[in-house]
């Protein structure tokens, strides 16, 4: 190679690899928990240059017994979140959600108080720390099983916060789970189904309809037609469909598997940009 073409080539293999998205870990002291709990954070290509334009943020919640990672290690293709947060030019946050916490306060655990993690200390750090949109309209949260339940159930409780929402192979009727180790988690952040069953029905989306439609939330929830979920996941489209809550609802083939949220991610991410562009009157 010609020494002239030397440090240009140099030139466009460094611009090459420094446009590509980085991974941060974000640890954040719980003051609700009174523990240190991580987060993955996600920044597009470019961000490090454009000194003042803030990002969109996307909070992508894990499922049952994952952790904070799950969404960067677990896909089959490595750099997944990379790719998209270039594409869509977003922040996306994978924040821990405990073991099992069901993303709920628990009235019965000082030590599971996600509810109030992902939604004030959280939110509050990221903002703090990173080049957001910091308003209702910069917000979106997503997340996958539990973590779907998880999406929608803040989402619906804290409508201020978000602009959309969304659940892929959500678990959205918690107060019918029977299965004993998905139950016994759930009893320990609600306590005794036995005792609680109004509260068990209050915590499950089938059952917060009116949250959802006062919400005015933008809403995508799909599901694979092989999931075990389907069926709840039919019967709230259903229930939405019947009380006149706008939403998207899409069934596609595939099973609970990290297969299925790998191509649901996309999907999501479009309806979000789609939601966005509505807003700032660009469609």
């Amino acid at each position: 190679m010609p020494k002239k073409l030397i440090p240009l080539v140099l030139f466009i293999f460094c611009c090459f690899f420094s446009a590509q998205a980085e991974v941060d870990t974000l640890a954040i002291k719980s003051a609700s928990m009174q523990q240190v709990l991580k987060a993955g954070v996600v920044t597009p290509a470019g961000y490090s240059r454009k000194k003042s334009e803030p990002y969109p943020v996307l909070y992508l919640l894990h499922g049952y017994s994952g952790n904070f990672s799950n969404w960067l290690k677990a896909p089959r293709q490595k750099d997944l979140l990379q790719t998209m947060a270039d594409k869509y030019q977003m922040i996306i946050v994978t924040p821990e959600g405990g073991y099992s916490s069901w993303y709920f306060d628990s009235p019965v655990d000082k030590a599971s108080q996600f509810e109030t993690f992902i939604t004030k200390e959280l939110v509050q750090e990221v903002d703090a720390k990173y080049k957001t949109n910091a308003v209702k309209e910069g917000r979106f949260i997503s997340g996958l099983s539990m973590g779907g339940h998880g999406a929608l159930y803040l989402a619906a409780r804290h409508p201020d916060l978000y602009l959309a929402a969304g659940s892929m192979s959500g678990t959205v009727n918690i107060a019918a789970i029977k299965q004993e180790k998905l139950l016994k988690s759930i009893e320990a952040v609600l306590g005794s189904k036995t005792e609680n069953r109004e509260r068990f029905q209050e915590n499950s989306l089938l059952y917060m309809l009116p949250q959802l439609k006062a919400s005015g939330l933008n809403l995508i929830i799909d599901c694979g037609t092989d999931d075990l979920l389907i069926g709840d996941n039919r019967e709230l489209h259903r229930r939405m469909v019947y009380d006149n809550i706008p939403h998207d609802y899409i069934e596609r083939p595939g099973s609970h598997s990290w297969a299925y949220w790998t191509n649901s991610l996309e999907y999501h991410l479009l309806f979000f940009q789609k939601v966005r562009a509505a807003r700032s009157g660009s469609l």
